[in-house]
């Protein structure tokens, strides 16, 4: 079986629905954007220290994954893709509330780097505000109707600075029973 289609070589690419369009169209880059976010999730996941860490973060890849896939789609089948809703947003929201609750956030800017984790979490987290303003310019110009997507974007860079505080915290909390 070949790895490679050749069907991109003119640099165009197929979205879901009818059409071709440029690889450095808003679609691919909002989909590639994710998908370099789901793989640096992984990274974070492959070094977290914390418990609820590997499960939060695999949890948020496979809900990229069809936030991929909804960006791949022609505005003409979106609603065939259509997955990312309130309760997505929301999701997010009550993980970051019960992961911040666990721990005590610092009244200053953060400079990452404190743990191997915690900066994983941080660069996944600048990775996910390029996505979000990819998709932004797709809302903001009509190329996206569902705004949840964007919602979801940028609730999920406020859940990756919690996690990246509770790995640092973690690493604290290991330190001293050590």
């Amino acid at each position: 079986m070949k790895h490679y289609t050749r069907t991109g070589d003119d640099g165009y690419t197929t979205l879901l629905g009818a059409g071709r369009v440029p690889k450095y169209a808003p679609r691919p880059e909002a989909y590639g954007t994710l998908d370099e976010l789901t793989s640096a999730l992984g990274l974070a996941r492959a070094t977290a220290r914390a418990e609820r860490s590997p499960q939060v973060l695999l949890g948020v890849q496979r809900r990229l994954v069809q936030l991929m896939t909804e960006l791949a789609a022609t505005p003409e089948a979106a609603a065939r893709f259509r997955q990312t809703s309130s309760d997505d947003v929301s999701e997010l929201e009550r993980l970051s509330d019960e992961l911040g609750a666990e721990i005590e956030l610092p009244q200053a800017f953060i400079i990452p780097g404190d743990t191997v984790a915690g900066a994983t979490l941080d660069l996944a987290r600048t990775v996910a505000r390029r996505a979000e303003r990819i998709v932004a310019r797709m809302v903001h110009q009509g190329e996206l109707e569902n705004a949840e997507v964007l919602r979801y974007l940028n609730r999920l860079s406020s859940l990756l600075f919690i996690l990246a505080r509770y790995e640092d915290a973690a690493a604290v909390r290991t330190k001293s029973t050590t």
